[in-house]
């Protein structure tokens, strides 16, 4: 299967084929309002704003996976990411990015671009060393390791990057802009 294969449920239970963004990019991110990540909403918004009309769409999904940190509905969750960062970016159902529940999109996503590290900044420093103190092989494996994971995917639906929560929000706009 490929990207375009795919759907996600949004906030109000519709179901969104990506067929939909066939010839944009689009930019998939799982998302927490919880988090030490959640200020990143703002760099989102801004991205968004600056390149939709040039063809960027971002599918943002909710997920409670780590540590609880996104536990209201979907309605509160957007409730939140609108008065907060004046979000305009859809939002997708709250689900879970990995495991046996995990969103088939993201089975797909991780099979495209694997875990390759947290980068040597110090959250990603500390990132690393928390995660190695939960499973000293995380390293190995493509499992979502965190909220604010971000898998780019290009006109064509393929995946092109994928950034760690670590990542400079810089070089994610880069990424995009350069396929746009």
């Amino acid at each position: 299967m490929a990207f375009y294969d795919y759907s996600v449920t949004d906030r109000a239970g519709n179901e969104v084929s990506l067929k939909d963004y066939e010839g944009k990019v689009v930019l998939v991110v799982n998302t927490a309002t919880g988090c030490g990540f959640t200020p990143q909403y703002k760099d989102l918004e801004s991205l968004y704003e600056k390149d939709h009309e040039a063809g960027l769409e971002i599918l943002d999904i909710p997920c409670n996976q780590f540590a609880g940190q996104t536990p209201g509905t979907d309605e509160e969750i957007h409730e939140f990411c609108t008065l907060k960062y004046n979000t305009q970016f859809p939002q997708m159902h709250k689900s879970e990015v990995n495991g046996e529940n995990e969103l088939p999109l993201y089975t797909f996503l991780k099979s495209q671009k694997g875990f390759d590290g947290f980068g040597l900044s110090p959250a990603g420093i500390a990132m690393s060393a928390m995660l190695k103190a939960q499973d000293k092989d995380y390293k190995k494996k493509p499992d979502i390791k965190w909220n604010f994971t971000k898998f780019v995917v290009d006109r064509q639906g393929n995946v092109v990057a994928r950034f760690e929560p670590t990542a400079d929000m810089k070089e994610v706009a880069k990424c995009v802009e350069n396929l746009l």
